[in-house]
């Protein structure tokens, strides 16, 4: 198995490891929200990959069996990110078969790494239940917050 940083030539089964994940994460997806997604994610890699989005991979046999990303993001200096720049992981993601092999952290390690040598501030996450143990024993920690987060729908 090899691990590495995705390139465009691995934009179809990063899509295909987007999807797993969102089906495995929300359940089944209607119709018309996987049309959307299908229709949005090539043109979204194409745009994002390693720009501000950076994809980690292990691939089997050519095959990739596991993914990360992180995405960056740029925001006016505060003291909660001085340096401007965050991370937040996103789609970490297995498939079932090679899962409790240890991939998953070393992906999120080359991810850390990288954010360090980015000269990010920090790396945030949204825990699933299935990922919280792996999450603190790499080192995130729940936020406490005075704000409380929210968010205004518009689709």
């Amino acid at each position: 198995m090899k691990l590495r940083r995705a390139n465009e030539k691995d934009i179809p089964q990063l899509i295909n490891m987007r999807l797993a994940y969102l089906i495995e994460d929300h359940g089944e997806l209607p119709e018309e929200q996987n049309n959307i997604i299908n229709e949005q994610l090539p043109e979204y890699f194409r745009k994002h990959l390693n720009h501000d989005l950076l994809a980690y991979v292990c691939e089997d046999n050519e095959t990739i069996v596991s993914a990360v990303f992180l995405m960056i993001t740029e925001r006016p200096a505060n003291p909660n990110f001085i340096t401007g720049l965050t991370g937040t992981l996103l789609n970490v993601y297995t498939l079932p078969q090679y899962r409790r092999r240890g991939i998953a952290g070393e992906l999120i390690k080359m991810a850390m790494q990288d954010a360090k040598s980015m000269n990010l501030s920090y790396i945030d996450l949204n825990a699933t239940q299935l990922g919280y143990s792996l999450y603190r024993k790499l080192g995130f920690a729940p936020v406490e917050s005075k704000y409380v987060y929210m968010k205004y729908k518009i689709n």
